[in-house]
């Protein structure tokens, strides 16, 4: 399985330092680089700290969450929640958790009111630093199909359920941070859960099982 550069072991940035940096980016509106620019204001949103043990990889804020500045400000984000096993003083803790998505702005919608995929220009400029400014990650959740197919490469070429049946293997894989894939959380996917019942029932116990491990947790 074929791993970014940024995966491996670098030297350590700043990463309070880049985000600062990230909040003020505007490429996609200023100088897109694939398609017309971004049709709104950029409000880039991210969490983490030098200190953080899991990342979570995700695809784009949502509406929500462009408007409140707030990462998973929403039902996906509950569900999310729930399936981490974390209250929401934890999920937000930056120091322990850092939310890394694939494109750090609210990206628009479609004609049919879905949420468009992230702007690419966004990884291209901030993923590999600010994966290098986070040394002490030791699991990263891969939140849907463009999260999945950044991180794990020619690993992502059979598509998102085929990759997550493949759970096991890739979290049980040499490459340091460990990684996870999952689907997105978001209600469109009721249908995927209620089909792929293995989520739920062989996934989420050990999902939270490394949680409960990683943060001292009771429950």
């Amino acid at each position: 399985m074929r791993q970014h550069s940024y995966l491996k072991s670098m030297p350590s940035s700043d990463f309070d330092d880049l985000a600062r940096q990230l909040r003020a980016c505007r490429i996609c509106r200023d100088e897109p680089r694939y398609g017309s620019a971004l049709p709104h204001e950029p409000r880039p949103i991210i969490q983490g700290s030098i200190s953080a043990r899991l990342c979570i990889a995700s695809q784009a804020p949502g509406t929500r969450a462009h408007a409140s500045g707030v990462p998973f400000d929403d039902r996906s984000g509950t569900r999310l929640r729930e399936w981490l096993g974390l209250d929401k003083a934890t999920f937000y803790d930056a120091s322990k958790v850092a939310i890394v998505p694939m494109g750090s702005c609210f990206p628009g919608q479609d004609a049919k009111g879905g949420d468009l995929g992230p702007r690419r220009e966004c990884a291209e400029a901030w993923r590999q630093p600010l994966f290098q400014a986070l040394p002490d990650l030791e699991l990263v959740l891969l939140i849907g199909q463009y999260a999945q197919a950044w991180h794990l490469c020619d690993g992502f070429r059979d598509g998102l359920t085929s990759t997550v049946r493949r759970w096991r293997e890739i979290l049980s894989g040499p490459q340091k941070p460990r990684i996870l894939p999952l689907p997105h959380p978001s209600w469109r996917n009721n249908g995927w859960l209620k089909t792929n019942s293995w989520f739920e029932e062989e996934l989420l116990p050990v999902l939270r099982s490394e949680i409960r491990s990683m943060f001292k947790l009771d429950h």
